[in-house]
């Protein structure tokens, strides 16, 4: 079976979300199968596993439609996508498409680093469920992040294709800081730690006005900001101690992490949530938003609070300040993080790519 991995989504620099799901999934898979790359810049390489690839157009080029008449000169078995907008016109294989999310289509801004004739068209993407369940139903299956988002697809109909749950992860970290961490019985710093960006339903105003009660802690938020969000969040609650980062390095995350009192984010919507399990691997308590999602990564290790109510998120650090509670809590992060690995999610996946190849007989 010849297994191609559509790697286009790789970032240059530093991963995002589905960089960093492109990345660990094709490590893991190519330690259990031969796997061919696909890129669209050879830069991708650069934070891509040393595997066969082939260059293609990119995702955004005008040719993507038809992407499948390039694809088909590797002739592969079956090709799987970490996103549900690979061109399939004309195609001679097998196809697995990945849907991480529904957010866009309850919160309608893009993303702001996209180009703008981009943006125009993932707005217009969003304002119907057609666009979606055309794409979905061009493939052999589809591939989906979590049990919440399939969940999702099930509620809204989007596809007649069978749907199966490949789990995001965090990359493994086993350096010393690390290790001192897994090993702590008590927070190091008062620390409280945000990961992720600053769009409205992240919701970063409710953690700003929590740590505003919690003189003894400050709030780290990691991402790059501008500077009129970093004006509006500072003047928001004047009380609060917030260190904006403005992006930091992969290492320089996980250092300010591995000595935090805890993970916090406030988000109203998410597919996932890596950085609930980046932190819990280190046994560092993660406190969040009460929904689904949450609900499904952090088990019961997680603090849960209302998205709605600050109050709720300062009780939950007070709480992990009493005798014993923190220890406790991340002795069972890192129970609930060890479900979520890349070697796991592989296999998972080989399965997958095995009967759409070979469908067992009925």
């Amino acid at each position: 079976m010849k297994i191609v991995v559509d790697c286009r989504y790789t970032r240059f620099d530093q991963h995002d979300g589905i960089s960093r799901y492109t990345a660990g999934l094709v490590s893991a898979l190519a330690r259990l199968h031969p796997v061919t790359m696909l890129i669209s810049d050879h830069r991708q390489l650069a934070l891509l596993p040393a595997l066969p690839w082939q260059r293609v157009s990119a995702p955004t080029s005008i040719r993507e439609p038809l992407v499948a008449w390039q694809v088909n000169r590797l002739h592969p078995d079956v090709v799987f996508s970490p996103m549900q907008t690979m061109g399939s016109w004309g195609r001679k294989y097998r196809l697995l498409v990945t849907v991480h999310d529904l957010i866009y289509y309850r919160n309608r801004t893009p993303p702001r680093n996209l180009p703008t004739a981009i943006r125009l068209l993932w707005r217009l993407y969003h304002l119907s469920w057609w666009p979606q369940r055309m794409l979905l139903n061009r493939a052999d299956g589809v591939v989906t992040v979590s049990e919440t988002t399939r969940d999702l697809i099930t509620q809204h109909n989007l596809t007649r294709r069978p749907v199966t749950v490949v789990f995001n992860a965090a990359n493994p970290v086993t350096d010393a800081a690390a290790t001192a961490a897994r090993s702590r019985r008590a927070p190091e710093t008062g620390r409280l730690v945000y990961m992720g960006s600053f769009m409205p339903y992240k919701n970063v105003d409710t953690l700003v006005r929590a740590v505003a009660q919690l003189p003894e802690h400050e709030l780290h938020l990691m991402s790059r900001i501008s500077p009129a969000e970093r004006s509006r969040l500072t003047g928001l609650a004047p009380g609060a101690r917030l260190v904006f980062h403005d992006g930091v390095t992969d290492r320089e995350y996980l250092d300010v992490l591995a000595s935090a009192t805890a993970l916090v984010t406030a988000s109203r919507d998410e597919g996932f949530g890596i950085p609930l399990v980046e932190a819990m691997s280190l046994g560092i308590p993660v406190i969040v938003s009460d929904i689904p999602i949450f609900r499904e990564i952090g088990g019961t290790a997680a603090l849960y609070a209302s998205p709605d109510r600050p109050t709720d998120f300062a009780a939950a650090v007070r709480r992990l300040g009493q005798p014993g509670e923190w220890a406790r809590v991340a002795a069972q992060s890192l129970g609930e993080a060890n479900r979520f690995t890349w070697e796991a999610s592989a296999s998972r996946l080989l399965r997958l790519l095995h009967e759409t190849v070979s469908p067992p007989s009925s």
